[in-house]
C-alpha cells in the first residue's frame, strides 16, 4: 500500500506541477482584451498610452527623397504661417510626450526608410524612419549586422538617435557612436550635413536631442560583421556582480553582447542576479528566422504582473530555459531583431512604463540598496530590471554617460488611474534622489514627472542645450511636450 501511495502521490506532483503554472498562464491569455484602443482621428499618443493629444495635423511623409525635402519645406512653411509647432515622430516609444505638441503638426517619419551599404568602408546610409528590423534584415544579405542598438528592434533610426539610446552590446556607448554622420533639416527649410568635422555643434545637439533641432532625414551609421554567438550564463550574488562582470565579461574579448537581471520575486529580493552573454565562436552562421514564435514567452512574462507566484514561475522557467539554451549558437543578428511583442501588454486598464539610471560602477551596489526599500514598498507593479554596462559618450551634448556606467532599466506595470499617476510620480522622485546620491543620472524619454531644477542636477548642461536651442530655433517651431515641461 505504501509504494502504491507513493506512486499516486507522485503522480498526482506531476499533474500538479504541470497543472498549475499551465491554469495561470491560460488565466493570464483569459484576462487580456486583444481589442487594440483606437485612437480618435485627429488625436495622437505614444507608447506610454497616457499621452492622448489633439493635434492639428498628422502627416505622414514620403518615401524618396526629392518628395520629403519638398514636403517638409512646405509643412515649415504652413506651419510658420499659421503658428503652428511641429512635433517628429517614429514608432513612438518615448512616453512623455516627446512626439507631440498640443495642437501642433506631428511629422510620421517612419515611410522614409531607403537603405544603401557601403560594404567596402562598413558604413550604412537609412532613412530616419526605418526600424532596426528593416535594417538587421537588409544588412543580414550583406553578412553584417548594427554596431549599436537597442535591446528591441521595433524604435526607429530617427528615434533612436533623438534619444540617443544605448545598447547591449559589450562595453561600447551609446548609440551617437555608431553614428558617422546624418542630414538634417533646419527650422528654415535648409538642409545641412552633420558630422564630428561638419556641424559639429549641431551634431552633438541633435544626437540625443529629442527632435528640437530639426528633422533628421538620411543617416550614416558604422555596421558590423554579422557573428555566430554561443549563449552563456551566471548566477550570482548582486554584490559580486561588478567583480564577475570584470573577470567574465570586461576581461573576455570574445564577448560580444552582454545583460544582466536581477531577481524581483520577494525571496531574495534584488540580492541575486544573471549575466547573461554571447560569446563569439567559429561555428557557422545561423540563418536568419523569418519569424519568431513569441506568444507563450509573452504570456510567462504578462503571468507576472501583479502576482508573487507568476514573479517565481517566470525565473524558474528562465533559468530552466538558460541551463537548455547553454552553448545554444545564434547569429548576432537573430539576437538583436527581437520585437516588444516579447513582452506586449494587451490588458487596456494598465500600460508598462519604463525608467533609466545609469551609475558610475564605484557605487553599483550602494545604488541597488538606495533603491531596493523604495521598490518594495511601492504601490507600483516591478516588472523586471535589466543591467546594460554602458561606457562613456564623448559625442552628445545633453549626455547621461558622462563616465563609464551601469544602466539599470526598470519596467513598471502601471494602472491608468490618477492614483496610480501619483504613485508612479512618487517613485520615480525617490528612485532619481538615490541615483542623484550616487553621482548617477536618469534616463530623459520617459514620463515627465522629474520638475525642472531636479532634472538640472542631473544635466548640469540643460540651461545651455535649451539656450542653445533658441539659437537654432529662435520662433521654437520645433515643439513637443518635453521641451514645454523642461525648458
Amino acid at each position: 500500500m505504501k509504494k502504491k501511495h507513493f506512486w499516486v502521490i507522485g503522480i498526482l506532483s506531476v499533474v500538479l506541477f504541470l497543472l498549475v503554472p499551465t491554469f495561470h498562464l491560460l488565466k493570464t491569455k483569459l484576462g487580456e482584451n486583444d481589442q487594440e484602443e483606437a485612437i480618435k482621428q485627429g488625436y495622437t499618443n505614444d507608447a506610454s498610452e497616457l499621452n492622448l493629444t489633439k493635434v492639428d495635423t498628422i502627416i505622414q511623409v514620403p518615401t524618396g527623397k526629392q518628395a520629403i525635402e519638398s514636403q517638409l519645406k512646405s509643412v515649415l512653411k504652413y506651419a510658420k504661417e499659421n503658428k503652428l509647432k511641429i512635433s517628429i515622430a517614429g514608432a513612438k516609444h518615448s512616453m512623455g510626450g516627446h512626439t507631440i505638441y498640443p495642437d501642433g503638426i506631428v511629422l510620421n517619419m517612419l515611410p522614409y526608410k531607403h537603405m544603401e551599404l557601403d560594404a567596402a568602408n562598413n558604413i550604412l546610409t537609412i532613412g530616419s524612419g526605418a526600424k532596426w528590423e528593416d535594417a538587421i534584415k537588409y544588412l543580414d544579405k550583406y553578412g553584417k549586422s548594427i554596431a549599436v542598438m537597442q535591446a528591441f528592434s521595433s524604435f526607429s533610426i530617427g528615434g533612436s538617435i533623438s534619444v540617443n539610446g544605448h545598447g547591449w552590446q559589450k562595453d561600447l556607448p551609446p548609440i551617437s557612436s555608431s553614428v558617422v554622420s546624418f542630414t538634417l533639416m533646419k527650422e528654415n527649410g535648409a538642409i545641412v550635413n552633420c558630422s564630428r568635422t561638419e556641424n559639429q555643434e549641431l551634431f552633438k545637439l541633435a544626437i540625443g536631442g529629442y527632435g528640437l533641432f530639426g528633422v533628421i532625414l538620411d543617416v550614416k551609421l558604422k555596421v558590423v560583421d554579422n557573428l555566430p554567438l554561443q549563449f552563456k550564463y551566471l548566477r550570482l550574488s548582486t554584490k559580486n556582480y561588478v567583480s564577475y562582470y570584470k573577470k567574465y565579461i570586461s576581461g573576455n574579448p570574445d564577448v560580444n553582447l552582454v545583460f544582466g537581471r536581477l531577481k524581483i520575486s520577494d525571496k531574495e529580493f534584488l540580492e541575486e542576479a544573471t549575466l547573461n552573454f554571447f560569446v563569439k565562436t567559429d561555428a557557422p552562421i545561423p540563418p536568419l528566422p523569418n519569424q519568431k514564435s513569441t506568444e507563450t514567452q509573452r504570456l510567462v512574462f504578462r503571468g507576472s504582473v501583479n502576482s508573487e507566484y507568476g514573479k517565481r514561475l517566470r525565473l524558474d522557467l528562465e533559468t530552466g530555459m538558460n541551463k537548455v539554451s547553454r552553448n545554444t549558437i545564434y547569429s548576432r543578428n537573430d539576437l538583436l531583431n527581437d520585437d516588444v511583442s516579447l513582452i506586449e501588454n494587451k490588458d487596456n486598464s494598465s500600460t508598462d512604463l519604463l525608467q533609466e539610471y545609469f551609475i558610475p560602477e564605484r557605487n553599483f551596489n550602494q545604488f541597488i540598496e538606495g533603491m531596493k526599500p523604495i521598490l518594495k514598498e511601492s504601490k507600483i507593479d516591478l516588472l523586471n530590471i535589466t543591467i546594460r554596462g554602458v561606457h562613456q559618450d564623448k559625442d552628445s551634448y545633453l549626455n547621461y554617460a558622462r563616465e563609464n556606467v551601469f544602466g539599470f532599466v526598470l519596467l513598471f506595470n502601471q494602472k491608468k488611474t490618477e492614483e496610480q499617476e501619483q504613485e508612479m510620480k512618487k517613485l520615480t522622485n525617490q528612485l532619481v534622489t538615490v541615483a542623484l546620491k550616487n553621482n548617477g543620472t536618469f534616463y530623459l524619454p520617459y514620463r515627465l514627472h522629474i520638475d525642472r531644477a531636479k532634472m538640472r542636477k542631473s544635466y548640469l548642461q540643460a540651461d545651455s542645450f535649451f539656450q542653445l536651442k533658441r539659437k537654432y530655433d529662435p520662433g521654437e517651431l520645433f515643439n513637443n511636450k518635453f521641451y514645454e515641461h523642461y525648458k
